[in-house]
């Protein structure tokens, strides 16, 4: 290596480290929108070729249609999911736990008179005056997240219109040969696939599933369960048993049996036989990742990429192992090429 060729390589390094400073404090939302704009981008193609629509009106398009058909409903599904949140919060007041009787039991075996309610009182003056203290810094959250989702709108409306430059910019800079990116490509293509089809989609039609079984049945604060239920599902040999299981208890403690049995019969026979059904039928079509791969990749993506690595954990293992499987295939050819460079 040369000079020039080496000065040309820390250029590179510095640039490509002050990039990627610039990127971490949205990486989140970055990572949000390349996950939306694989997903749209067989309907981006279709729009273009058999629509006839333009690149950027197709992109267009599609993010109007992404902000309306998922940003909104999900705002409105963590809203739902924090005033669930507040009331389990609410539930656990003094007046909801019997704080005089505790009073008296108290004092009844040891003698001693206690004020629980003046206590917690107090106590709840000095969160009310944290929480005053962190005003600032929840104002500081939302405007990070308001400008965070509106990074992730530009760059996928971008992503759709020019997806295609993108990776053929990529391809020309990549050292390696045309058939070999061309599988790497194939494996890296079913294994994201196989992700979000045969596991994610599965999660939510299982969480989904399972609250509406919350829902039919009356237990408290739905609309949270199903969140926790559709994260759980997410993990192999976990599921959303870990919520309706406790539910089913207490339905019974609460003195609904009716309600408890078709709540167990319901979540053991339709939530049951989605995962039995769906699992093969679109797994299948798809890479087939071992329960392992998905296991470590969410709770360690969880860990390395926060919520986005609920999606991207398992991809990043299973794109090893595709990698992997393309050098083996490969590796003899990769020699010769570069003997012959």
């Amino acid at each position: 290596m040369n000079l020039s060729k080496g000065f040309l390589l820390v250029v590179v390094a510095i640039f490509a480290y002050l990039s990627l400073l610039l990127v971490l404090p949205f990486a989140q939302y970055v990572l949000g929108a390349i996950l939306v704009a694989y997903i749209l981008s067989p309907v981006q193609t279709g729009l273009e070729r058999r629509g006839g629509i333009s690149p950027p009106i197709a992109a267009f398009v599609l993010v109007a249609a992404t902000v309306a058909g998922v940003i909104v409903p999900l705002v409105i599904v963590i809203a739902l999911v924090a005033s669930d949140a507040r009331r389990l919060v609410e539930n656990t007041e003094t007046g909801s736990i019997g704080t005089t009787d505790l009073e008296r039991y108290i004092e009844e075996q040891t003698g001693m008179s206690v004020d629980l309610t003046a206590t917690l009182t107090d106590s709840a003056q000095g969160i009310g005056s944290t929480v005053l203290e962190q005003s600032t810094a929840w104002f500081s959250a939302l405007t990070h997240t308001a400008v965070g989702l509106g990074v992730a709108i530009f760059l996928l409306y971008y992503l759709l219109k020019d997806g295609d430059t993108l990776l053929a910019w990529i391809r020309e800079l990549t050292p390696l040969p045309n058939d070999v990116q061309d599988e790497f490509y194939r494996e890296l293509d079913a294994v994201m696939w196989a992700v979000l089809v045969g596991h994610v989609l599965i999660a939510i039609v299982q969480g989904t599933l399972a609250g509406l079984g919350l829902v039919a049945t009356g237990v408290p604060n739905a609309a949270f369960w199903t969140v926790i239920m559709i994260v759980l599902s997410l993990i192999p040999l976990i599921g959303s048993f870990l919520v309706w299981g406790p539910a089913v208890g207490f339905l019974f403690l609460t003195n609904e049996p009716v309600l408890a049995v078709g709540l167990l019969g319901y979540s053991t026979i339709v939530v049951g036989l989605s995962d039995d059904y769906l699992r093969p039928l679109l797994v299948d079509r798809y890479a087939d990742l071992n329960p392992a791969v998905i296991i470590l990749g969410v709770l360690g993506g969880v860990y390395a990429f926060g919520v986005m690595g609920l999606f991207y954990g398992p991809v990043v293992l299973g794109a090893l192992i595709a990698t992997l499987n393309v050098v083996n295939d490969n590796y003899d050819e990769l020699e010769e090429a570069q003997g012959v460079q």
